[in-house]
């Protein structure tokens, strides 16, 4: 099973701790670059497995350690270039964090497969619902701007795939929610394979 991040807490910020969340910070700016669509969503919300080196890293090193590889990956990315003016990876970052701090503080309460399972549902329902707020107030909005093209934009465009779409809010229901509750799902599974998979050479790094 995983290891309680309990053990290493108090190393968080020794130098094997900082080396491990640099790296995975560059693994996950890499797979932000490494997006793709999903089905029967609009072409601009695209999935990416970023998070997963930002779940590996709070599993293993703590919530704080997560929430760092999260921030670290983006500003990487903004230095690599961003074409959204920051906007995208400042969504990246806000919704990142909001799915791996409260899947690490359930795992650090709970550190057991009921803690992964619960913090897994936690994470994945709580920021599909923060992206859904954070996009309808906030980031949809600033897309437009930075892109210079109105909002009724994005809704035309998430209409063509979803019906139901007929303005931004039905947007949110209909699309932003729903993609990010199946990315949490993804990124869940694919953390924990990774880890199990990896955890034997990570213990040892």
């Amino acid at each position: 099973m995983i290891r309680n991040p309990s053990q290493s807490k108090g190393a968080m910020f020794a130098t094997s701790s900082m080396v491990k969340i640099g790296m995975l910070a560059g693994i996950g700016m890499v797979l932000m670059l490494l997006d793709f669509p999903l089905p029967l969503f609009p072409s601009f919300l695209q999935i990416d497995l970023s998070d997963v080196p930002a779940v590996i890293g709070a599993f293993s090193m703590g919530p704080a350690a997560g929430v760092m590889i999260e921030l670290l990956k983006n500003l990487l990315k903004i230095i690599v270039g961003s074409n959204t003016g920051g906007v995208g990876e400042l969504a990246n970052f806000l919704v990142g964090a909001g799915y791996v701090l409260p899947l690490a503080l359930v795992y650090q309460r709970w550190p057991n497969r009921q803690g992964v399972l619960w913090g897994s549902i936690t994470a994945t329902v709580g920021a599909a619902v923060f992206a859904g707020v954070l996009n309808y107030f906030i980031f949809i909005p600033a897309y437009a701007v930075v892109l210079g093209f109105p909002v009724e934009v994005f809704v035309d465009t998430a209409a063509l795939v979803n019906s139901a779409v007929v303005d931004l809010r039905t947007m949110v229901i209909f699309a932003i929610v729903p993609f990010n509750l199946i990315k949490g799902v993804i990124i869940a599974v694919a953390s924990l394979t990774v880890h199990r998979v990896l955890r034997p050479l990570w213990d040892k790094f």
